[in-house]
């Protein structure tokens, strides 16, 4: 019989983000430490690599906007803490860019296991493009997984992040490509009472079920 490897852990949308601690490129630091600011944990395969480069690059040139947005940016692979140090340092030189948010070293694989980042398939030791999206009171609330070969699509990290801030003070949802301004959906309706009154609710209305309607901030 043939032995497979075991599937790995995945933490669930809607529960408590895994907890840890870990050495990082800003010192020793714990998920706990980030508690009541939104957290964007990524991972990326290796360091000295060109297409982890272009994401870091990117996710710098995002990290004021998180901020504004009260997003803290983290990010983690399995090599060193000097690999790191020596990479974020040469991406400053070769590319104008410092890197300013943290990134854990976790060479033992603690983190990356906790939250599912290596796939078997694709590397025994690399982790996946992963990108975990984490809210003030540290509940996972969304992820994103790309493979080894292809670069995350930054910008709809920081839209995501607005959809979801949007979604939690506005009770709504958003529509597909949904921007800052768009106009958002209106959650369906419970009652029969609550079906006929959308009529009259003052929403961009199409049918009972389908409301669009304007939000600010």
């Amino acid at each position: 019989m043939t032995e497979t490897s075991p599937l790995p852990s995945l933490p669930r949308l809607g529960q408590m983000a895994p907890p840890f601690e870990a050495e990082t490129t800003h010192g020793r630091l714990a998920l706990e430490d980030f508690r009541g600011s939104w957290v964007v944990l990524f991972s990326h395969p290796a360091d000295f690599t060109p297409v982890c480069t272009t994401e870091f690059v990117a996710f710098a040139r995002i990290a004021p906007a998180l901020k504004e947005r009260g997003v803290e940016l983290l990010g983690l692979s399995i090599d060193s803490i000097y690999a790191h140090l020596a990479w974020t340092k040469r991406i400053e030189e070769l590319f104008g860019t410092k890197i300013p948010f943290p990134v854990i070293a976790d060479g033992d694989r603690k983190v990356a296991t906790l939250y599912g980042m290596i796939m078997p398939e694709q590397s025994g030791t690399e982790t996946s493009r992963c990108v975990f999206v984490i809210d003030p009171t540290g509940v996972v609330r969304a992820m994103i997984y790309y493979p080894l070969t292809t670069g995350r699509n930054i910008d709809e990290i920081l839209r995501l992040v607005d959809a979801l801030q949007t979604t939690d003070k506005h009770k709504v949802a958003t529509p597909a490509d949904w921007r800052p301004g768009g106009k958002v959906i209106v959650p369906a309706p419970r009652t029969i009472e609550d079906a006929d009154a959308r009529a009259k609710g003052g929403y961009a209305y199409t049918d009972f079920w389908y409301c669009e309607t304007e939000v600010k901030g």
